[in-house]
């Protein structure tokens, strides 16, 4: 990475509720303090102050951060708590997990879907 290049940060708060709000930015002591400040009352985080840094990474480019956090935003909340305590193990298990239960669901529901073909002429009997 060249020295003059901007790094970016994606980063996950957890909020007073105990819910997650994940995010990107160039800044983050800035971002952090704005959330913190609550200077958006639109904002997911404003009614849900205080707030603290759980997790952060650096990426090289916004586009990074930017598919990072989206990702991120999908992800489940058991995986996500186990992204800000570093628990990859956990993450794999989850994983798997949830691949599991997809397959299982895909199965019911084809079983579900499935019609038997109707005949365009009726059966012919067998003597």
């Amino acid at each position: 990475m060249n020295k003059t290049q901007k790094r970016f940060f994606v980063y996950m708060l957890e909020c007073a509720d105990e819910s997650y709000y994940i995010g990107m930015t160039a800044s983050p002591e800035k971002r952090l303090a704005e959330h913190e400040a609550g200077v958006d009352p639109y904002a997911y985080t404003y009614s849900r102050r205080p707030v603290t840094l759980i997790w952060n990474q650096a990426v090289d480019t916004e586009h990074e951060a930017f598919l990072s956090e989206r990702q991120l935003m999908g992800w489940s909340r058991a995986k996500k708590q186990a992204l800000s305590k570093g628990d990859w193990n956990a993450i794999h298990q989850i994983v798997k997990s949830e691949r599991k239960r997809r397959e299982r669901s895909k199965v019911k529901s084809s079983i579900k879907t499935f019609k038997r073909p109707e005949r365009k002429e009726p059966r012919k009997r067998r003597l």
